[in-house]
């Protein structure tokens, strides 16, 4: 049966996923919605990793899973893209000479530090970002940490274009270079030894796939997820053929709006695992 508190969670998501839609529509190549957009990511990621919100979220699942899963297909969908807009939006204040930072960026930048766990970065580490958006901020925190190699990727030429200005304004030098181009069509990606997945990837996981014959055995992939209430706002994780990939760590962040999955390459013999 229904509570007050469900149907009050439900308008809150359903109002979330039309408001997505509305400034999504809004962008127009300036930070003329900027503020509105901010203000609207930053109250979803404090309503995602409120932890008060998770029982009500499994309740409305189980009750009404049909329609759930649609809704959260929606909120993942609109809210990527809001996303990606609002990297943009980061990106023309910082060339604008405005560097300020949202609560939102505040919450994944606060990860970055230990995206892999047991397996560290170092100088001589090669690392691949796919999903590297227009504020890289991935690219930036560890090419000045550790000076590893850093290439990010992402399929939209203004995020790409926006990115190397940010690039060139906070890490003129830096071994960061990205590029639109798709990942196995990427020559790095063989020599890559550390490979990050942005939440906000659809396709990540058959991705993933694609990615186990072209790079090197001791390759270690980072991939962002959200699972649960987390799900709404990132794509979660899936099962791995376990001949291919074993999952090596995982990283959960109850205060985060992702965690994460880290994964080597399977020894041969393994069978298929429907653990995920």
């Amino acid at each position: 049966m229904k509570t007050k508190t469900q149907d009050h969670v439900k308008f809150i998501l359903s109002e979330y996923a039309e408001q997505f839609i509305t400034l999504a529509g809004q962008y127009d190549g300036t930070v003329h919605s900027c503020l509105e957009l901010e203000r609207v990511i930053d109250q979803y990621s404090a309503f995602i990793t409120n932890e008060a919100n998770q029982e009500v979220w499994e309740e409305i699942h189980r009750d009404e899973s049909g329609d759930m899963n649609q809704l959260a297909a929606d909120l993942r969908r609109h809210s990527a893209r809001c996303v990606g807009i609002m990297e943009k939006y980061r990106a023309l204040k910082l060339l604008g000479g405005n560097a300020e930072m949202t609560d939102y960026f505040q919450n994944i930048e606060s990860c970055i530090e230990e995206e892999f766990g047991g397996f560290r970065l170092t100088a001589e580490s090669k690392v691949l970002m796919i999903g590297s958006g227009a504020f890289p901020m991935t690219p930036l925190f560890i090419a000045k940490r550790t000076g590893a190699a850093v290439v990010g990727i992402d399929i939209d030429e203004e995020a790409i274009k926006l990115g190397r200005r940010v690039v060139d304004k906070l890490g003129s030098g830096l071994p960061i270079t990205l590029a639109k181009v798709y990942v196995e069509n990427l020559e790095y990606t063989k020599e890559a030894t550390h490979i990050i997945f942005s939440s906000t990837v659809e396709s990540k996981y058959d991705l993933l796939r694609q990615l186990h014959p072209i790079t090197n055995e001791e390759v270690v992939v980072a991939m962002r997820y959200g699972d649960r209430l987390k799900s709404l706002f990132n794509y979660p994780m899936k099962a791995v053929d376990a001949h291919k990939w074993r999952l090596a760590e995982v990283l959960l962040r109850p205060d985060h709006v992702f965690d994460i999955a880290l994964y080597t390459k399977a020894p041969s013999g393994g069978s298929y695992d429907e653990q995920l």
